[in-house]
């Protein structure tokens, strides 16, 4: 049916689209707000005390007015830029200097990203130099603010330009069976960046060392061999260089598997507590989390493509965005706009399957470690981190990939101390 709608029409549509994004999302933001509690609740006893709490709120409240602020703005950018038919105009200033259609293409999507990024930095800015900051969270100067950023822009243009090239080159020479040949791309770069993300990609930005031997190291490899799951590149990572937030993850597959601890997680917790999150995270692995999520991200690239496939050779779309000929990057805009009901309900899918395998994890480690240390684990995270420990449950169902803290707490109380 949208092949024969007319521009307007379709303008309409994406419009509306737009609307009904945003009035959901403040919808669901304001249940989150209205859903707090003022006073401690008796079930957050023991994990907060009073003042911390209150600290929390303070930051949940000032992070909640500033994304209302910057998502009121970019609505209606959004809604002023399509309405008013930018895109289509940009794309025909290009034409007068660029006749080759992939390179007019890639030119059009190199000023979005410029001046789209150019446009958030006054945001990016408050909200690390101003939220951050006042909460004793950042620990970023603007040397290293604006050195992330010279270093974002080269890799983008590097591999998003290759990418980008590569997947215009197939669209605009194969035509429409462009997907299968993009997805079989797509699927070998998912592959390489989870195998080498912390070999190549990660010193970009940070330092990892080897943690030292002694007691933390050696706890980890004795866990590592009761549960047959050999553990031995362990690394630091100077998480602290930009926040105190605490993290961990694991990466790569085969041998390539690496554990990461953030410095300020190490600071901030005991041995037993570390091992546990390390615990959980092995649970991911041996419950083939790793492996089926990848496999579930290469089938939804797919699935999108396909969908892609039809529309993006619609000149109407292009029309109705303000173009005066068939352009596919034009298109592509529109594309993203149109597909984002259905991104939401996969999204909802991945978020609830994702909630479910943290689930499983957390089983995995307080059946193979220490119920106790990992709680004792979680809290500290959510208390260090001032995570919403009492998030609406609406919102969480939409949005949260991890169970909220309380949920993930009352499910491990049925396991025993190992």
């Amino acid at each position: 049916m949208i092949f024969s709608m007319q521009a307007s029409t379709l303008l309409y549509i994406i419009l509306l689209i737009v609307v009904l994004d945003f009035v959901l999302e403040q919808f669901l933001s304001a249940l989150n707000r209205k859903n707090k509690k003022h006073s401690l609740p008796e079930a957050l006893q023991g994990i907060y005390d009073a003042d911390k709490y209150q600290q929390s709120l303070d930051y949940q409240r000032a992070n909640e007015r500033f994304s209302m602020l910057s998502s009121s703005f970019s609505f209606v950018l959004s809604m002023v830029l399509l309405a008013s038919g930018f895109f289509g105009w940009l794309d025909i200033q290009l034409q007068a200097y660029v006749s080759d259609q992939l390179w007019r293409a890639l030119a059009y999507f190199g000023i979005l990203y410029i001046a789209s990024d150019l446009i958030t930095i006054p945001f990016q800015l408050y909200a690390t130099f101003v939220i951050e900051e006042k909460f004793g969270f950042n620990k970023m100067n603007l040397q290293t603010f604006c050195l992330d950023k010279l270093k974002g822009y080269v890799l983008t243009a590097l591999l998003g330009g290759v990418l980008a090239y590569i997947f215009l080159f197939l669209l605009i020479n194969i035509g429409q069976n462009f997907w299968l040949y993009f997805w079989a791309v797509a699927a070998v770069v998912m592959l390489v960046l989870n195998m080498f993300y912390t070999t190549i990609f990660v010193p970009i930005f940070n330092k990892l060392r080897p943690l030292e031997e002694g007691e933390l190291r050696s706890a980890i490899e004795e866990y590592g061999r009761k549960v047959n799951f050999p553990i031995k590149n362990v690394f630091v990572i100077d998480g602290s260089k930009r926040s105190t937030k605490s993290n961990a993850f694991f990466s790569g597959i085969g041998k390539q598997k690496k554990v990461v601890l953030y410095d300020t997680l190490i600071e901030n917790h005991s041995v037993e507590e570390l091992v546990a999150i390390i615990a959980h995270e092995v649970g991911h692995y041996k419950k083939k989390h790793i492996l089926t999520g990848m496999l579930f991200s290469i089938l939804q690239i797919g699935f999108t493509l396909y969908i892609l496939s039809l529309l993006v050779f619609n000149q109407n779309l292009s029309y109705a965005l303000g173009g005066n000929s068939l352009s596919v990057h034009i298109n592509l805009i529109a594309f993203g706009i149109l597909f984002s009901p259905i991104s939401t309900v996969t999204g909802l899918l991945m978020n609830i399957w994702s909630r479910k395998n943290e689930y499983e994890a957390d089983a995995y480690a307080a059946s193979t470690y220490q119920s106790t240390a990992l709680a004792a684990a979680l809290k500290k995270l959510s208390v260090h981190n001032m995570s919403n420990l009492l998030p609406h449950s609406w919102y969480v169902f939409v949005h949260y990939s991890h169970p909220p803290l309380l949920a993930r707490l009352n499910a491990i109380k049925k396991y025993t101390t190992a």
